[in-house]
């Protein structure tokens, strides 16, 4: 599974019919003569309910064969003519550009513009793009349609329109907050992530783009997915900013029963850090998109689990009881934590998935896959429902992601910082590195570090000051006495209460 960052600068635009009947639901979507299509907040759903009712039938990944045999390099290649932007001359403060097809991006997508509640699909044509250093153009009046599309705003600065978010690959999207880059994604679902049988990539069909009005401040896309087990409607209103907002509604219509679904699906890629660098010989101190995944319940309890590179694939589940977010973070923010002047790890975003309403019981599932690259992203976690999703039923939820430098929990407790670990096969030392208001200036006799073990034997564990960050440190050693494997938790109390976050990690042989 390559990286998400394989989303390069490509094209747009001409309005024209809208042949939903690609999509094989036609008869649920009637055109008008001006080739234009009524379009509501209710048609998406439509359209996938509709769909949901009809065998399967895998996305059109037919393309002319220099296409299919692009290279990373040659992909690249294919450029977007931007004064072929939408809406760029309509002041507006969003442009999209469209991605073509080719390399890894071989299903076809359909992009529709909506404005005045008419839908229009965008056409493709050749003259959108240019075809540089010897790429072959299509021959024209070639129907490629597209592989996604990206938008464009000014988030850094007002005279200047900076990508701001891009969809492309599957059900695959990104964004940035103000000042950063791509790095973590997200999927509109996840089907069978981890299963020993495979798992299941959910695609977007089509996406309808609302015109923008001048002067507002959001976009909003809608998004038609489809996959073996089930197709659903998602609505994105995308806000950009310190951090960017994305508000998302998704309503499910499993063609099947699904016990294993993915929702608010993040992907992201840990190679190596501090805490975990066997076998690396490499320059840099660490490598990640992000470091770690936090948690916050309904009850206030918030949890810590750093990211590995397993040598094996792993999977945790932990039970949560009305989730209040989960995410994956980036928090070592220096150039000196990555020492990358051209990755440049230390801007990437955060990503953070707030729940809107009752999302029930359920689990934060955390998949870690082994990889020897950095180019591939490893790293999946999402919610998952207690109950499974059923045949023939609808299952709407509503949730906010935040692309930025933090997530949206504003609590004073204390964070964890900074994870190490080293020593031998015998005896391994962890030190965890805690800050926040909450415990700064609290005298050392107020204080204790409580560390357990589900196997093996915790030893000398010491709590002290560390005045270089204006908090705490934590160090302790496992000896794992025959465990290949060992959960680990660690808390900083002052008497029974909880100060930071708590430390969750598993240690394997």
């Amino acid at each position: 599974m390559h990286r998400r960052h394989l989303l390069l600068g490509l094209g747009l635009l001409a309005l024209a019919p809208v042949p939903f009947s690609r999509l094989g639901i036609s008869e649920a979507f009637s055109e008008e003569e001006d080739n234009a299509a009524p379009f509501d907040a209710q048609t998406v759903r439509q359209l996938a309910r509709t769909l949901a009712t009809k065998p399967y039938q895998p996305g059109d990944g037919r393309m002319p064969k220099t296409l299919e045999n692009l290279g990373y390099d040659e992909y690249r290649n294919i450029r977007f003519n931007a004064e072929r932007s939408l809406w760029r001359n309509d002041n507006t403060p969003f442009q999209a550009q469209l991605f073509h097809r080719g390399f890894l991006f071989r299903e076809r997508v359909d992009v529709y513009q909506v404005a005045d509640g008419q839908a229009r699909r965008i056409a493709y044509d050749p003259g959108m793009f240019r075809f540089e250093h010897g790429v072959p153009q299509p021959p024209d009046r070639t129907d490629l349609g597209f592989s996604g599309f990206r938008l464009h705003g000014p988030i850094n600065r007002p005279d200047y329109f900076d990508e701001i978010a891009a969809f492309q690959g599957a059900s695959y999207f990104r964004a940035v907050g103000k000042g950063q880059i791509y790095g973590s994604s997200a999927r509109g679902l996840a089907v069978k992530t981890g299963d020993a049988g495979g798992e299941e990539f959910p695609s977007f069909r089509a996406f309808w783009l609302e015109k923008p009005r001048p002067g507002v401040d959001s976009l909003v896309v809608h998004a038609l997915l489809d996959s073996p087990s089930a197709t659903a409607a998602h609505r994105f209103t995308i806000r950009p900013g310190e951090p960017t907002l994305m508000s998302v509604e998704m309503t499910v219509y499993p063609r099947v029963d699904i016990d294993q679904v993915g929702i608010g699906a993040l992907t992201s890629m840990f190679m190596f850090g501090p805490n975990d660098r066997d076998g690396i010989d490499d320059f840099r101190p660490m490598v990640c998109d992000a470091n770690g995944l936090a948690i916050v319940t309904g009850p206030g309890e918030r949890l810590w689990r750093p990211l590995s590179n397993p040598q094996r694939l792993q999977i945790s589940s932990f039970a949560v009881p009305d989730i209040r977010g989960f995410g994956l973070m980036q928090r070592q923010r220096s150039f000196f934590d990555y020492q990358d002047l051209e990755a440049r790890y230390e801007r990437r975003p955060s990503v953070w998935v707030e729940p809107i309403g009752d999302w029930g019981d359920g689990s934060v599932v955390l998949v870690e896959i082994p990889t020897p690259e950095e180019i591939h992203d490893n790293i999946v976690a999402f919610w998952r429902p207690r109950e499974p999703l059923r045949k023939g039923r609808e299952y709407t939820s509503t949730y906010r992601l935040h692309w930025g430098w933090d997530g949206p929990d504003r609590s004073d407790a204390g964070r964890v910082v900074a994870t190490r670990v080293g020593g031998n096969s015998d005896r391994r030392l962890f030190v965890l590195d805690i800050v926040g208001d909450k415990v700064r200036d609290l005298p050392p006799e107020s204080l204790a570090a409580r560390v357990t073990a589900s196997a093996g034997e915790v030893r000398d564990v010491v709590l002290q000051p560390n005045p270089e960050i204006g908090g705490w440190r934590v160090a302790f050693a496992l000896e794992p006495r025959g465990a290949t494997l060992a959960e680990l938790r660690a808390d900083l109390l002052r008497g029974e209460e909880r100060m930071a976050e708590s430390w969750i990690y598993r240690w394997t042989a």
